[in-house]
């Protein structure tokens, strides 16, 4: 289950729910459990970002692609075998 509340300042409580094995386990090795889910949400957050601004680049390059010219040059390589 995941809950947000709104808060003032642009930030949003998440709330999670976590076997209360893991919490103790984390507490116990000193982890930082609030700031380690923040960092890793930013990072995952900024990596599907990028991922998509790729995708639509490759989309904009693919888009140029004359596919049956490369049907073409494809059929003539596997004809000159």
């Amino acid at each position: 289950m995941l809950a947000i509340d709104s808060e003032m300042g642009g930030y949003v409580t998440v709330s999670v729910k976590v076997g209360r094995d893991v919490v103790e386990r984390a507490r116990a090795l000193g982890i930082d459990i609030s700031e380690l889910v923040r960092r890793v949400l930013e990072e995952e957050v900024s990596r599907r970002e990028l991922t998509r601004k790729r995708l639509g680049e490759l989309r904009d390059a693919l888009s140029a692609v004359d596919v049956g010219r490369v049907v073409k040059h494809i059929r003539k390589d596997r004809e000159g075998r």
